[in-house]
């Protein structure tokens, strides 16, 4: 089975292009969420977690998230400990999913590929790029947020330009019509990819 990797910076709009590709039939694995589940759930994770950032990383609600991010998106070596904790369980479980499929190829829907340098981990790529406003515009109608946070989140990440260099193909996201079209098109040219496998 073919496994494609779909990334995209914060607000280009990757988990409606992976909407799209549910929709014709192909199965996705929603990295984030899977991540969010494992991180209440395996209690290998719990105690690592608790480990290295404390106690106060869970409540009696489960995970903290507001103590986890402000201690972690200051400091770059303390959120790559965290990424060092989550990512390995999450790879493993989303292989396990994978091989429960029964589709010619799998999505697995995650934000940092390039960033982690993982893209050797997938037999291809899609990039979902959008211009960087919109991006902005986009992500604060979604989460309330101001401009500066949003901005700061988007500097986190690697440019779309850096991106296009390392990614098999890319969707540009800004109609969603043309997206959907681009997304058939794409379908077929992986379902013939992954007829080679």
């Amino acid at each position: 089975m073919m496994i494609v990797g779909l990334t995209g910076g914060i607000g280009s709009g990757k988990s409606t292009v992976a909407k799209m590709f549910k929709e014709l039939g192909i199965p996705v694995y929603d990295s984030d969420m899977e991540a969010k589940k494992l991180m209440e759930t395996s209690t290998e994770v719990k105690a690592a977690i608790m480990d290295l950032l404390g106690k106060k990383a869970y409540g009696k609600d489960g995970l903290n998230r507001s103590h986890i991010a402000d201690k972690v998106f200051k400091d770059p070596e303390l959120l790559q400990k965290l990424n060092n904790i989550v990512h390995p369980v999450v790879r493993k479980h989303f292989l396990e999913w994978a091989n429960r499929q029964k589709s010619p190829y799998v999505i697995q829907e995650t934000a940092l590929i390039f960033e982690n340098n993982a893209q050797d981990k997938y037999d291809c790529t899609i990039l979902v790029t959008a211009p960087v406003e919109t991006r902005i515009k986009r992500v604060m109608d979604r989460d309330k947020v101001e401009k500066q946070a949003v901005v700061d989140r988007i500097n986190n990440q690697l440019k779309d330009e850096q991106k296009l260099d390392l990614t098999n193909f890319s969707i540009e996201n800004l109609e969603l019509a043309k997206t959907k079209r681009k997304v058939k098109e794409l379908h077929l040219k992986l379902l013939a990819l992954a007829s080679k496998f």
